[in-house]
């Protein structure tokens, strides 16, 4: 079966180390018989737009992504292209975020660090349609729903992604870098996800996070 794989990473100021990231995972993956690496790009946005044009069978997307996250693409990819599996790839070994990736659609989450012992087996997994299990970060259902009550239906996407983070303990400069925002835009989507929530304390908007199941207590 041949496979075509959308690669992506972030791209900030040390956006020739992430071309080099890229260009080594092509590699890897291009030493598989039959897999066919169709695109590599830099930007969600583009990322999302190249996987509507080429349909790939697995779309490698980066955490953080300008722009659009790579968990913002995923939502957007499980939507419109069921038959795309998607794996987050990331340097952040965090179980809150790889509950939101596997929110959005994403059937596996790996770790840039494991990327050398772990990507060929992640993505012969998701060929398979299959969720990848790498012992720390495990997939639940496909197209898994959020799990918030009526409150948290009123959170936009974004909004709902600061509230799980903020309530992980993330600084808003951390929330910040993950997401690719200014600190000010995102001191903004808390501010307004807790307007929506009625909500008026940190402490509160964790009980809440862990109530609508976005965390684990």
């Amino acid at each position: 079966m041949s496979s075509g794989e959308l690669l992506e990473d972030e791209t900030n100021s040390h956006s020739g180390r992430h071309a080099a990231v890229r260009l080594g995972l092509r590699a890897v993956l291009e030493q598989r018989p039959g897999w066919e690496v169709i695109a590599d790009v830099d930007d969600g946005r583009r990322a999302f737009e190249v996987a509507l044009e080429k349909r790939p069978d697995v779309a490698i997307l980066d955490f953080s992504l300008p722009h659009m996250t790579g968990v913002e693409v995923a939502r957007l990819i499980s939507k419109h292209l069921r038959e795309t599996e998607v794996l987050i790839f990331t340097v952040h070994e965090s179980r809150v975020l790889a509950q939101e990736a596997f929110r959005a659609g994403a059937r596996a989450y790996l770790v840039k660090s494991d990327a050398n012992k772990m990507l060929l087996a992640a993505v012969e997994a998701l060929m398979m349609h299959r969720s990848f299990d790498d012992g720390r970060f495990s997939a639940g259902p496909r197209r898994e729903q959020n799990g918030a009550d009526a409150g948290g239906q009123k959170l936009s996407p974004r909004e709902r992604h600061v509230v799980t983070l903020v309530a992980e303990g993330y600084s808003n400069k951390k929330i910040s870098s993950l997401l690719n925002l200014s600190v000010k835009t995102t001191e903004a989507h808390r501010a307004t996800a807790m307007r929506k929530l009625e909500i008026n304390s940190i402490a509160s908007l964790v009980r809440y996070a862990v109530r609508s199941n976005m965390i684990e207590p």
